[in-house]
């Protein structure tokens, strides 16, 4: 594979992805589960014996995940369409029907295809009305095979890398900053500003991490941006590289991420081989290598110090900060960690220009954000949203609502640190601040949905048993406060609970947010704070049928 120039890459992207007449198979581990590969075969077989002119291809995940196994087709004298549910059956319909006689086969279509993004103009006319997506981060997942890196570069892949190393690391740092960028993996931290605080710590070497480590219940949405666009992560990694001084970074993602991991792995290897990681990057004297670790899967790694205590080979278990890893992180070295959807933005903010990203957002959470939108949803699976769209558009329109038709009845955002939002605050915008104030955090992206019927104290229950078992158990306000309110839930949820009993789970519950060493700690209480804001009804109710049982 020949060294790349920056005239080569503007030639690439020129000269496009051009074919009019394609077949594309979803081949992420959600549709490959839900059998992709059979249908991807028996797509090749049917156009081959055909003599048809038609390329078959293999993308990523489309977003529809609730439709598994998905394929697009677009061929001349017919409208582009996205079937669902398709089988080995299916597919030979699709090719005697929709490539051969221009008929849509109407039974697999996917609703709402047409209507999935909206425009730039469309965008910025209102974000808190706006019912469609907006994509970013997963513009390429679905559109090219994430295993080719010239599919990759003509959609304009690497451009944003070209214009980086063309400025000094402190513009790319200030072009960063004024786009309003903040950390995807959920604690929200202006990107800009960490990179810059990495930068001014003089060093021997600097170092950068992707993590990878994604471990909240029903949350999916890094792995499948590492299966699905591979390059747009490792172009983000080179520019933030560049911008803080590292000579070398590290992708660390759990192994229960097989996929993920060997796409990641080839991309790393095709980038090299095109010259854009190793020894004079697009020949402009800046030298940059990665390499890929693997977590054992432990959710407490997903914080920062624990997963670089992981990543030196120590068992992952938080430290006291300061000082931060910025000053003080790999090997004791200037670190900078970046969540996979905040460096999958990167090379878009450099190519397309801070300003662009600035106005779509809502105050300080600038740009969008990709949710894994799972629970008793009708339409689950992944989306991304600009931020400001109001929570009921997104579990209603995109969503589709609930599954079973009964009323929906609340939303889990955040993962085990978020919390639980009832119906009638649905009008919220979904942003850092809004999801705050009710209570809850934006996480890295879990969207649960819940109906009437569904228990929030049976809700709260799970989640904190998630966080107690994950636990390092290395401070005492998390280890030993979150094992109490486990028990006290589960008093309650026996029916031999009692009033006192909802007084010592908020004070224990605000003792965790006070005193834990780390973020599992200080926010593995929010549901069930949350709950009991919102939801007391259940909490007395647990205690009154309890009294009744004993009086009978």
């Amino acid at each position: 594979m020949a060294k790349l120039t920056p005239q080569m890459l503007d030639e690439l992207k020129q000269r496009g992805n051009k074919s009019n007449n394609w077949i594309k198979v979803g081949m992420s581990s959600c549709g490959i589960a839900a059998g992709a590969e059979p249908v991807y075969e028996a797509l090749v077989k049917g156009v081959k014996e055909q003599g048809l002119e038609v390329e078959v291809r293999k993308c990523g995940c489309m977003g529809s995940c609730c439709f598994e196994p998905l394929v697009e087709v677009n061929v001349e004298g017919a409208p582009r369409t996205l079937y669902g549910n398709v089988d080995a059956d299916v597919a030979q319909w699709i090719i005697d029907a929709h490539i051969g006689r221009k008929r849509v086969v109407e039974k697999y279509v996917v609703p709402g295809f047409a209507e999935l993004t909206c425009s730039d103009e469309e965008l910025l006319k209102s974000a808190e009305g706006n019912t469609k997506q907006y994509r970013i981060v997963m513009r390429n997942c679905g559109v090219i095979d994430p295993d080719n890196i010239d599919e990759f570069i003509a959609e304009g892949g690497y451009q944003g890398l070209k214009r980086a190393l063309q400025m000094k690391p402190e513009d790319v740092i200030g072009e960063i900053s004024k786009s309003g960028i903040r950390g995807r993996g959920g604690a929200g931290f202006p990107t800009g500003l960490k990179w810059k605080l990495t930068r001014e710590v003089k060093a021997k070497e600097h170092f950068i991490i992707c993590n990878g480590d994604e471990g909240d219940p029903g949350a999916y949405m890094d792995r499948s941006v590492l299966e699905s666009d591979p390059h747009a992560v490792i172009e983000g990694m080179i520019i933030g590289g560049y911008a803080v001084g590292a000579a070398h970074g590290y992708f660390y993602i759990r192994a229960e991420y097989p996929l993920a991991v060997a796409r990641i792995e080839k991309a790393i290897r095709q980038a090299r081989a095109s010259g854009l990681l190793g020894k004079d990057i697009l020949g402009t004297g800046f030298d940059f290598d990665l390499d890929v670790r693997l977590g054992a899967g432990a959710f407490v790694c997903g914080e920062e110090t624990a997963l670089i205590s992981s990543l030196e080979g120590k068992r992952g278990t938080p430290h006291p900060r300061p000082p931060y890893p910025s000053v003080k992180g790999l090997w004791n070295s200037p670190t900078c960690i970046n969540n996979v959807e905040t460096l999958a933005n990167i090379g878009q903010i450099m190519d397309r220009g801070a300003d662009w990203f600035a106005k779509i957002g809502v105050g300080k959470s600038t740009g969008t954000k990709v949710f894994a939108i799972t629970g008793k949803v009708q339409r689950s699976g992944l989306i991304e949203v600009p931020m400001g769209m109001k929570l009921s558009n997104i579990v209603h329109q995109i969503g589709g609502g609930s599954a079973s038709g009964k009323a929906v009845k609340a939303v889990q955002t955040g993962g085990p640190s978020g919390g639980v939002i009832p119906k009638d605050l649905f009008d919220t915008p979904v942003s850092y601040e809004h999801l705050t104030t009710l209570g809850s955090i934006m996480g890295s992206g879990g969207m649960i949905v819940m109906e009437e019927g569904d228990s929030m104290v049976d809700i709260a229950k799970f989640y904190l048993g998630f966080c107690v078992e994950e636990s390092c158990g290395k401070c005492a306000p998390c280890r030993i406060g979150g094992k109490q309110m486990l028990l006290i839930l589960e008093k309650l949820t026996a029916g031999k609970g009692e009033a006192a009993d909802l007084v010592k789970l908020q004070r224990l519950a605000l003792a965790m947010k006070k005193a834990s060493l780390c973020g599992l700690g200080q926010t593995a209480a929010n549901p069930v704070l949350s709950t009991l804001k919102y939801f007391n009804q259940e909490y007395m109710k647990c205690i009154e049928q309890g009294e009744g049982l004993a009086a009978n």
